[in-house]
């Protein structure tokens, strides 16, 4: 699990936020792979800050993810942004579609 991050960031209701992994990664079995050809896979990041949850009917629906969490999500759903230098994505909750 990923070290936890100190953010001057805190997303609201059912938003997170996601550093997003290196654009090449190494594969499991070692073979690196070149961002080319991932382009249409979903993207790829650990979890460094999540909201407190989204209402619905006047009840708090709690987060399912937490920080530290490696997920996969919508590559079109999220919302670049720069802390102190560093890329980190804000989405939704729902464009999340796995942890991993």
């Amino acid at each position: 699990m990923a070290k936890a991050e100190k953010l001057s960031i805190q997303p609201l209701h059912d938003r997170v936020v996601v550093k997003p992994a290196s654009r090449e990664e190494v594969s499991a079995s070692g073979i690196i792979i070149p961002d080319s050809a991932s382009r249409e896979k979903p993207e790829r990041g650990v979890v460094v800050a999540v909201g407190l949850g989204r209402y619905e009917d006047g009840d708090l629906l709690p987060m399912t993810v937490k920080i530290g969490d490696t997920v996969l999500f919508s590559k079109y759903g999220f919302d670049e942004v720069k802390i102190d230098g560093t890329e980190y994505y804000i989405l939704s909750e729902s464009s999340i579609l796995a942890i991993i």
